[in-house]
């Protein structure tokens, strides 16, 4: 099936929202991904932020500096050469540890269940995957991964939680993602990990970004607490 071809519309007088139709796949969050690499090399002055999602690129800019105008030709002109740009997947490779299962993965044994497996297996193919952080959103710095097994697919819970501990990784339908924060919510948490997720005090604030990869790798509770330790100084 053919690519959408991309779409230009304003998002709001100082915001411009290029579009590549509806579907969410990996060819098109590639294409994402790609065109805000390209923009982000090529930046024009006045321009402030880049938002990838699954099949939109939001661009803002400073009206006090570029017109609406001449962001939109900017943009056009890179869109015109979107075809001849080579689409390899943007980003690092960043590996996170999770300790799977036990009071850091509180629903991985009924989610094991009801995908019919034991929760060893559901564990080791969950880290089997190579994921994208498709967009930060919910809470800042929670990476929306694609790339989930569609096996391994879960609803959310009937019934949210209160409060999920910063860390948690977990299964909402048909994505993955790490809870960078206390917060409340409805996915199935499979594990934790060790790793901060976004440190305000940062000047790059968020641990992950629009276009990273994201491999999980397995770590028993003892070699949590140790990560945790060196982290802050003191285990939990």
């Amino acid at each position: 099936m053919p690519a959408s071809a991309p779409a230009l519309q304003a998002l709001a007088e100082d915001a411009w929202l290029v579009g590549f139709g509806d579907s969410v796949d990996t060819a098109t969050l590639t294409r994402v991904h790609a065109l805000a690499a390209r923009l982000d090399r090529e930046r024009l002055p006045g321009v402030t932020d880049l938002v990838p999602a699954y099949s939109s690129l939001g661009v803002f800019f400073d009206l006090d500096v570029v017109g609406a105008d001449a962001v939109a030709r900017w943009l056009q002109a890179a869109l015109d050469r979107d075809d001849d740009q080579p689409r390899t997947p943007a980003g690092r490779v960043v590996d996170i540890p999770v300790s799977y299962g036990g009071r850091f993965g509180p629903d991985l044994d009924d989610a094991a269940r009801e995908l019919g497996l034991d929760a060893d297996t559901l564990a080791h193919r969950h880290a089997s995957v190579v994921y994208t952080v498709a967009m930060i959103g919910f809470a800042p710095g929670f990476p929306y991964l694609s790339g989930l097994p569609a096996t391994l697919a879960l609803p959310r819970l009937a019934t949210p939680r209160t409060r999920i501990p910063a860390g948690s990784v977990a299964i909402g339908g048909h994505q993955t993602g790490i809870y960078p924060r206390d917060s409340p919510g409805g996915w199935r948490i499979l594990g934790r990990t060790p790793l901060v997720l976004f440190d305000p005090s940062l000047e790059a604030p968020a641990l992950l970004a629009p276009g990273d990869r994201v491999r999980f790798r397995a770590i028993d509770a003892d070699t949590f607490e140790r990560l945790a330790g060196r982290r802050t100084g003191a285990g939990e």
